[in-house]
């Protein structure tokens, strides 16, 4: 009997939905790449460039308040590409700056914008991929914050030798204008897409509701923040987020600091600490799809590769015990890479457990939550390293640091293992209030 091909243009979706998050991610790493040059030209203490980060951070949490709700009312398409224009104006505007204040100022553009890329990515693979496939997908366009964090220390230092800062800010942010020309041609939800087969879209429907659900009115926050599923995404990004952004934004100096590593330079040695990011992104979405694909429950499946993860992380403790650099970056990359898997089954939890409608604003309410923590962790680690400094002995500061890396996602795992046991499914749960 000749097997019915299903057809395969949700990849072509999962392609763009990889690239704009790889965008999204060089234009958030350029400033930790250019930091030294920048606190130079800017007399920046790390006070000052932590200030900029919290700005950024604090700004990133309410946009994906905004963003999240926003998406789920407009739709994936038109969200994501006002999301990306903000976002890559800022971008552009960084050349320009001529004071601190001035970077403070278009990095909290930069955040309000880049908040939207998470909420659309993930709705968007709701509507384009079952649940056996999710994490999966969701591994793989996650894995673009890998690659561009990859790309940027390659990218950034050339810009900077061959042209100068200013230049570094023009050429990567417009990138996501060509970006956006792709989106337009090639992105639309599978019942209205051409090129989607009938046998592509009953695959893609297979283990959810039968049909896509359109303009229905979103969840009302007020409602989500009531369900222990939402504070299973909320704990999940809270504590590791801000984990996540000390990698993007203090890694560079770390290295810089402790094993006098030059900045100006392309460096190998970040290459392969956000490559083996992208090998974790997509093992840890495989790892979880694997276990469905076997019979396993999604939830326990998500659940039991969130706790290999947290053990992953665990040995960057011992980060401060390394005098050289290739063991520090084997140490972190392992921690790095853990991180990028946690991400893609705590995403693909909210697709998992939340009806189409509601996917955008819950992970815009847990988006902010990550974000918050985010804005709040870069005033610990500026005043830590700040303090060791003057001391003579910044590496302390760092070692502090790498403890808290390790405890997260253990603490985090414990809670969410909390508020999943005997959990009702949200339709349910919103029919009996």
């Amino acid at each position: 009997m000749k097997q019915t091909k299903i057809g395969n243009y949700r990849w072509v979706i999962c392609a763009l939905l990889f690239f704009a998050t790889t965008i999204n991610y060089i234009d958030r790493q350029i400033l930790g790449l250019l930091k030294p040059t920048l606190e130079t030209e800017f007399n920046w203490t790390e006070s000052d460039y932590a200030n900029i980060v919290m700005v950024f951070a604090g700004c990133y949490a309410l946009g994906y308040l905004v963003f999240g709700n926003f998406i789920d009312r407009i739709g994936s398409k038109l969200g994501y590409s006002i999301s990306i224009i903000i976002w890559s104006l800022a971008a552009i505007a960084h050349a320009f700056v001529k004071t601190t204040f001035g970077f403070g100022a278009v990095r909290a553009v930069l955040g309000l914008g880049e908040a939207g890329n998470f909420p659309a990515a993930v709705k968007a693979t709701a509507e384009w991929f079952p649940k056996r496939e999710r994490a999966l997908a969701t591994g793989i366009f996650n894995s673009g914050t890998s690659i561009g964090a990859v790309a940027a220390p390659i990218l950034v230092p050339w810009l900077l030798g061959s042209y100068g800062w200013r230049e570094a800010f023009l050429i990567t942010g417009a990138l996501g204008f060509i970006w956006l020309v792709f989106w337009w041609l090639f992105y639309e939800i599978p019942s209205r897409h051409k090129k989607v087969s009938p046998e592509e879209f009953e695959y893609i429907h297979s283990d959810n509701d039968p049909t896509v659900v359109e303009n229905v009115t979103p969840i009302k926050w007020t409602q989500l923040l009531q369900l222990r599923q939402t504070w299973v995404f909320i704990t999940g990004k809270l504590l590791t987020d801000p984990i996540w952004w000390f990698f993007l934004f203090w890694l560079p100096s770390y290295f810089a600091t402790t094993f006098s590593l030059d900045l100006k330079k392309p460096s190998l040695h970040l290459a392969i600490v956000y490559t083996a990011t992208t090998f974790g992104s997509i093992g840890g979405g495989y790892l979880s799809s694997y276990l469905i694909k076997k019979g396993w429950a999604p939830l326990k499946a998500r659940k039991t590769t969130l706790l290999i993860v947290a053990f992953a992380v665990l040995p960057i403790i011992l980060a401060k015990f390394a005098t050289d650099v290739w063991v520090a970056v084997a140490i972190i990359s392992v921690a790095t890479a853990a991180h990028q898997a946690w991400s893609a089954n705590i995403f693909t939890i909210v697709s998992d457990i939340f009806p189409k409608r509601a996917v955008s604003s819950v992970v815009g309410i847990g988006g902010m939550a990550g974000s918050i923590g985010s804005t709040l962790f870069p005033l610990l680690v500026g005043a830590l390293l700040d303090y060791y400094k003057a001391a003579g002995n910044i590496g302390s500061g760092y070692n502090i640091l790498f403890v808290i890396c390790g405890l997260a996602y253990f603490t985090a795992w414990l809670i969410i293992n909390l508020l999943t046991k005997n959990m009702k499914p949200v339709e349910e749960s919103l029919r009996q209030e």
